[in-house]
This record gives C-alpha cells, sequence and structure tokens, in this order.
C-alpha cells in the first residue's frame, strides 16, 4: 500500500515520550500479553504449569512494541501483526530459558529463573518447547514467506549463542567478532518485528529496508546498553542477576575495547582468565579508569543516533512518533549509567 514518506527526522518536540509510545499501543500489547499467558493451556495438562510460569513473569515486551509500532508507523495494526508479536516473544522467551540456564542465572524479572526453580534438566526442555511451539504458530501466516524468516531468525539467534558459546575465555575475539555474535543473538528478532511487521503491511521494498535497518540497528544498540549494565548496574534496579557474563568468560564490548586499547592489560587478562568468581568492583575500576565503559557507552549512542536516522524517511504519525521514542529512550539509559 502506498504510503507518504519525508527525508527528514521530524523535531524532537514531535515524537512521543517512551511511555506515551507504550501508551498509544497498550490496547494491542494487553492482547499480545493476554495470548502470551493463555500458550499454557496449548500444552498437555502436565506441562501446562510449567509453560504459565515462564509466559507469566512479564518483561519489558520490546520486541511486540516494534512490531505493533512499526505496523502503524506504515498503515494500520492488523491481527496478523498481533500474532508475529505474540511468535516473536515467545522465542525470545524461549532463549531466556536457555540463557539462565548457560549463565546460571537465578533471578529472572525478579523472581526465581526457571532452572533455579527446576534445575537445568527440566529448563532445557522447557525451552525447546516453546521454540517448538512458536515455529509451529509461525506456520499459520498464509505467507510462508513470514514463516520462514521467523524459523531464520531463530535459528540466528541460537546460532549467536553457540558462537558466543565457543568464543567464552577467548583473548583473541575481536569486536568484529562481538558485533557479529550480537547481531545474531539480539538484533536478529528485533530486525524481524519491524521487518516482518512492514512485509505484512506490504509496504514498498524501500520501507522495508528502512524498518529493517532500525530493527539491526536499534537490536545492536540495545545488546551493548545490556552489556554495560552487566558491568554497571544494579540487580534492584535490572531485576536479574548480574555479573555473569565476565564470570562465564563472555567479553563483551568493554572489555575488548580495552584489551584491544594497545595499553598494558595485563592485570585486566589475568583477572578474566581466572575461572572463579571475579570481584565486580575491581573490574569495574579497571574498565572506568581506562575509558572503555564510556567508549561503549558512545557506540552504543552512535547506534542509537543510527536507529533514527534510518526511519527519518517514514511518515510522520503517532506510531513513526512512538517507534523513534525508542531510540531516544534507549541514549537517556545510557546517559544515566
Amino acid at each position: 500500500m502506498p504510503t507518504q514518506t519525508r527525508q527528514d527526522t521530524p523535531p524532537l518536540h514531535n515524537i512521543l515520550s517512551f511511555q506515551e509510545a507504550f501508551e498509544l499501543i497498550n490496547p494491542h500489547l494487553c492482547t499480545v500479553e493476554e495470548r502470551i499467558r493463555a500458550q499454557a493451556k496449548a500444552f498437555d495438562p502436565a506441562v501446562e504449569e510449567y509453560i504459565s510460569y515462564i509466559c507469566s513473569a512479564g518483561g519489558k515486551r520490546l520486541r511486540p512494541a516494534l512490531a505493533l509500532l512499526a505496523a502503524g508507523s506504515v498503515g494500520n495494526i492488523t491481527p496478523l501483526h498481533v500474532d508475529l508479536a505474540v511468535i516473536l516473544e515467545l522465542i525470545h522467551i524461549a532463549t531466556l530459558v536457555h540463557d539462565d540456564i548457560i549463565d546460571d542465572a537465578e533471578l529472572r524479572r525478579d523472581q526465581p529463573s526457571a532452572n533455579a526453580k527446576w534445575g537445568n534438566s527440566m529448563s532445557v526442555l522447557l525451552g525447546d518447547v516453546l521454540f517448538a511451539h512458536a515455529l509451529k504458530l509461525s506456520t499459520n501466516f498464509s505467507n510462508s514467506e513470514i514463516s520462514r524468516r521467523i524459523a531464520d531468525a531463530a535459528a540466528e539467534v541460537c546460532s549467536g549463542e553457540i558462537i558466543q558459546t565457543q568464543r567464552r575465555f577467548d583473548l583473541t575475539l575481536t569486536t568484529e567478532d562481538y558485533y557479529r555474535i550480537i547481531e545474531m543473538k539480539t538484533a536478529a528478532l528485533f530486525r524481524a518485528a519491524c521487518e516482518l511487521s512492514a512485509i505484512i503491511s506490504e509496504v514498498s521494498p524501500k520501507m522495508i529496508d528502512s524498518l529493517k535497518s532500525f530493527g539491526t540497528k536499534i537490536g545492536i544498540a540495545y545488546q551493548v546498553y545490556d552489556d554495560i549494565l552487566d558491568l554497571a548496574g544494579s540487580e534492584e534496579s535490572s531485576g536479574k542477576t548480574l555479573g555473569t557474563d565476565l564470570q562465564k568468560g563472555k567479553f563483551t564490548l568493554p572489555v575488548l575495547l580495552m584489551l584491544h586499547s594497545g595499553k598494558d592489560v595485563s592485570p585486566l587478562r589475568e583477572l578474566l582468565l581466572e575461572k572463579a568468581p571475579q570481584d565486580p568492583t575491581h573490574l569495574k575500576e579497571l574498565l572506568q579508569a581506562s575509558g572503555a565503559i564510556d567508549s561503549a557507552k558512545h557506540i552504543a549512542l552512535r547506534l542509537s543516533s543510527e536507529a533514527l536516522e534510518s526511519c527519518s524517511d517514514i511518515q510522520e504519525n503517532r506510531y513513526a512518533h512512538g517507534l523513534r521514542s525508542i531510540p531516544i529512550h534507549l541514549s537517556k539509559l545510557l546517559e544515566s549509567l
């Protein structure tokens, strides 16, 4: 369907706040939330309680929000967009179950993680069955290309996690390697939310590419923010176990920037290769003193700005303004760290 476009990013005073953006799509998000919680009913009664627990933990629902705002920015939000939002969030929940196993994380959104509650064996199976269920739901789209791309995105997320696990405690990991990993494991679902919403809306290839670029950029920026938060945040504000990345040998952007800075990083190298629990305060002090945390923040801020620019040619309406509020809100979060 034709869309009106603009070449300039609208003035910031036209852009909704992050809260206003979510309020704008709240009726649709409520439907998504109800549908996610209702998925437990699709399982055997012996499994239903477990699925209900992992699906009822709530969360930011960024991927559904992106799918809905992207849809509204280029047309109307339809039941197919809601279906997409539900499926992508179920895939995301499944990845979180598996992430918590890998990280030995005890908290997820202020409540015991599935592995803390039932152990790793049960949690692996729960993540598996939720993945399978989400992909089964994706086959309901009449456009098989959408189903295929959802499956591709799910496979990309898992592949990114595999590569990250392969490269644990690897001091030769480069920033380019890191960006490739996070583009796969995080940005793939952000990209799918935006790109597939545009495909469902049957907009022009140019508009699809703009939303695809937006989703990719904001997904990478969000993961960099999350990685900085793991080093510089607090469990009280984040609602999850922090400090697990380095204990598991996952070298994130601030660490890589310091490692490849050309300075004497022997204290950091020794600390990273200690497979015993590290002192997070000492590590944070090292990274802050080197400027690595600030450098990582600047990179994430630049990516957020590029995401904002990616959707500069999208028509001006409330949903487009809401979509643009996401990189602006992320920039504020980064500046507050």
